[in-house]
Parts: C-alpha cells; structure tokens; sequence
C-alpha cells in the first residue's frame, strides 16, 4: 500500500493547473446513460472515483473508453445490464447516480447500496422516495435497490418533490431520472451546487428542458429522447480551495490556472480574513502570504452558497498553526473531525465539542506518522505535513487518490518535498 512521505519546511510558491471536478464529472458520465448516441466528456480527471464510475459503465455494457487527454467516449446504446454491481459500488458513493438515469431509459435498474467516505450518514432514502414519487416501484433487500416501472407503464411520471434535506447526489439523481419523464417535475430544497449546474448544463446540451439549476427550485420538463453531447467538465473548486489553503498556511504565493474564481467566494473571503493577498482573474486567483503566519478564523460549514463542508478540514488544518484561535462548526456530516485526532499526533491543539472544533495555532507541527481516514481529511494531512518540522508519513492514502490528481506532483512543482513511496 502506497504512503506519502513529506518533508516539511517549505513555502510553496509558483503556478499550477487545476483539474476537472471530480464532483462534476461523475455524475456527468453517469448522465451520458441517458443518450441514445456517443458522448465526449472532456477535462475529466484522472482519478481513482473516475476510473471506478467508467469501470461501472463498462460493466454495464456500455462502449466506453478514454484517451491521453483524458476525454472520455462514451455509446450507452448498446448497453446491456441494468445492475451496478455490489464489487464496484462499494468503493464510491458517487455510484448510486447511475440508479435515476438508467431507471428513466430502461425501465429497471438494480443497484447496490453504496459506500465511500466513512464520515457520517449519507442515506439514499431521499433518492428512493423521489423515484417512488415519480411511479416507480422500489424494493430494497440483500443490500440492492430494485427499482422497476409498474406493469404496463412505459417511463416515470412527472412529480412535486420536496426534498427533507438539501442533497447534492438526489437532486443529480432526481433531475437526471426526471429527463425522460412523462410531464413536469419540481425539486424543492434542491442543492445549488456549482456541480449540479454543470450538470444541468450538460442535460440540456443533450436536448432536456431544465429550469432553475443552482437555485433552490428546479423545474424539468421530459422530453422523449437525449442524444449525445460534447461537454467540458468545469475545474474543482474544492483541489482550487486545498492549495490555496496549502500555500496561506506555508506563508507562499501560488497562482492557480484554469479555476473559477466565483465558485470560491467563501472560501476566498476566509483566507482573506487570514491574512492572505488575493487577485482575481477570469480563470485565475494568485494568493501571496508575503511570508506572515495566517491569522485564526471561525468556520461553520453548510450547503452551498456557504462554507462548503469538503473545505473544512483543511481550514482545521491552517488554523492549527494560525496566530489565534480559531473555531470550526461541521454542520453537514455528523462525523467528519476524524483528522482531529491525527493533527493532534503532529501537535495540533484542538479540542473537539460536539459538532465544534475548538484549534488553539502553534507556532509549529511536529513530523508523526498519520493515517487518512476519508478524501479531505487526507488532504488536510498533507497541508500540516507541508508545515511540520521533519518529515511526515501518511498512510492510506487511497482516500486521496479518489479525490487529487497527482497531488505529489503538483505539489512539488510548487516546491513542497513529498514522495511517494510502497
């Protein structure tokens, strides 16, 4: 199993390019099941969740394949099993979006009960009581959804959904199903994502009818066939926000290429509020420390448009060396301060109350061997072990790879000291 070793010590400092979202692109492949001819999803990151979701499709009997420049064909039209099997599905969460669009095409669809990062309850059942709502038959036994139109009906039915809780991959999932639906559908208390508006964007590329994407109430007409599209996936806000933090808490100067500056408002304003010098351009941010220790700041996480909960780790991470004292409110997932307890192995004074991290800055982490225990806690190791004196280990570093393309190589080129070893 693979470990990264950083040295710690060094400002980072230079340029580097942003990749696709990962957040974007899976439930972008997962909507090319939907089109009754090929697709070419391009600035597709080369990540672990990616090579899963296009294992998933090929399972599936979809033609799908990808090319040096990571853009990625794919021909559903020939698919052949409407089952997402238990093996693949239970290393990514992401894996349940096939559920909606291959219901909506094909009338049935068997899909195991996912996995992924163990922070916290993510339950489907918002998912199911869509679909049920649009006339869809769900039973649930030996850890699958079976999910089937009832005799005689021939595609799912527009429907009224209020959602309980705000849920990014059930308003994907909802949205997409609802595409080839008979009449209008409304999703109330949907996400508002940057994400789920790519998404959206894409449907309708491919001939949907979507009002309302990245507002609160969606609105899809169906239509009776999608066709294929040629689609550029947008760049990840949150590997944008993880080496701006990274180079705030090394005291560097980075400037990102190929980001969206206004997907990042939150998180700007905070590292701004750090002490960071921030510029912005169409498709650029450049953020100078000047060499200063980052001030403390008090973080509370919620859906979009606020503080996104993939952030919170790291700004865990920048506020253990910060001057001050710094308070970090998780508000989405009820278990997501597990890195708490391998920052405090570094030296890291944090003190956890209830759904409050309570991070007193010291002026140095000491190098330790940490573990990965989900996707952005990893990353949030690896920003501590930037700022340690000595050289960290992290281990588990599979949760990274679902989330970070080549994150030891980009950071290096930025300057940081970090290699990864078997």
């Amino acid at each position: 199993m693979d470990k990264l070793q950083i040295t710690g010590g060094t400002r980072l400092n230079g340029e580097v390019k942003i990749s696709g979202a990962k957040n974007a692109a899976l439930p972008i492949l997962a909507a090319t099941l939907l089109a009754e001819s090929k697709s070419f999803i391009s600035n597709v990151p080369h990540l672990r969740d990616v090579t899963t979701m296009i294992q998933l499709l090929a399972n599936m009997g979809v033609d799908v394949s990808i090319n040096e420049q990571q853009t990625v064909e794919v021909d559903a039209s020939l698919l052949t099993s409407t089952v997402a099997p238990y093996d693949l599905v239970k290393t990514m969460r992401a894996s349940i979006l096939v559920l909606g669009p291959v219901l909506a095409r094909f009338g049935t669809a068997k899909v195991s009960l996912p996995g992924g990062c163990a922070i916290g309850a993510r339950p489907v059942n918002l998912h199911v009581q869509g679909l049920q709502q649009m006339g869809a038959e769900i039973e649930i036994n030996e850890g699958y959804i079976h999910a089937a139109l009832p005799d005689g009906q021939t595609r799912l039915q527009g429907a009224t959904i209020i959602m309980d809780t705000v849920t990014v991959t059930g308003t994907e999932n909802l949205m997409m199903a609802a595409t080839l639906a008979d009449g209008v559908s409304i999703l109330e208390n949907a996400a508002r994502e940057p994400e789920v508006v790519d998404l959206a964007n894409v449907l309708v590329k491919m001939g949907a009818n979507i009002e309302g994407a990245g507002t609160s109430t969606i609105r899809i007409s169906g239509v009776k066939k999608l066709m294929g599209v040629e689609y550029e996936v947008l760049p990840d806000r949150i590997e944008s926000g993880t080496y701006l933090v990274a180079a705030a808490a090394t005291g560097g100067s980075v400037t990102l290429k190929n980001t969206c500056p206004e997907h990042l408002d939150t998180v700007i304003n905070k590292l701004t509020e750090a002490g960071a010098d921030i510029t912005l351009g169409e498709d650029w941010i450049k953020l100078d420390m000047h060499g200063i220790r980052p001030k403390a700041v008090n973080v509370r996480t919620a859906p979009h448009p606020s503080f996104p909960t993939d952030m919170q780790a790291q700004f865990c991470a920048l506020n253990s060396i910060a001057d001050g004292i710094g308070f970090v409110t998780e508000t989405v997932f009820e278990n997501r301060f597990m890195h708490a307890v391998e920052m405090q192995r570094m030296g890291a004074d944090i003190t956890l109350e209830g759904n409050t991290a309570v991070i007193q800055g010291v002026e140095k982490l000491q190098a330790a061997p940490v573990m990965a225990t989900d996707l952005r806690a990893s990353a949030s190791l690896v920003i501590s072990g930037l700022v340690a004196e000595g050289v960290t280990e992290i281990d588990r570093i599979y949760h990274i790879d679902r989330g970070y393309e080549r994150i030891e190589e980009k950071m290096n080129l930025l300057g940081a000291k970090i290699k990864r070893v078997s």
